[in-house]
């Protein structure tokens, strides 16, 4: 079995992320401002929100997700530890699935430079 390139994922899915918002802009902006105001800080730090949403797109088996908030968490200072630690409580959450896509975000998480 070949592994996916989660930097070819998200360079693939943000191309159709532009075209998508080319035809119906408004929806991607609304989007944009949702996540925005969802992921700014506030009682929890922007670190703890992204984890969460990593958690999500871990159970939910969303490889984009998974692409796009490993990046961002890397870019917060997470570091393997905390990584894996939050990996734990989704695949408790999600099961056999969200175990086999922690290992993809272990994964995702290594080919993105986190140390």
């Amino acid at each position: 079995m070949s592994e996916k390139s989660f930097k070819t994922v998200t360079q693939e899915l943000s191309k159709g992320l532009a075209q998508f918002r080319g035809q119906v802009p408004e929806v991607q902006a609304s989007f944009s401002a949702l996540h925005q105001a969802a992921m700014k800080d506030g009682e929890l730090d922007a670190k703890t929100k992204e984890l969460i949403a990593l958690a999500i797109g871990v159970a939910a088996r969303c490889d984009g997700c998974i692409g796009f908030h490993t990046q961002a968490l890397i870019k917060l200072g997470v570091t393997k530890l905390q990584l894996a630690e939050m990996l734990g409580v989704a695949v408790m959450m999600g099961g056999g699935p969200s175990l086999m896509y922690a290992a993809e975000a272990m994964r995702a998480y290594e080919e993105f430079g986190g140390q």
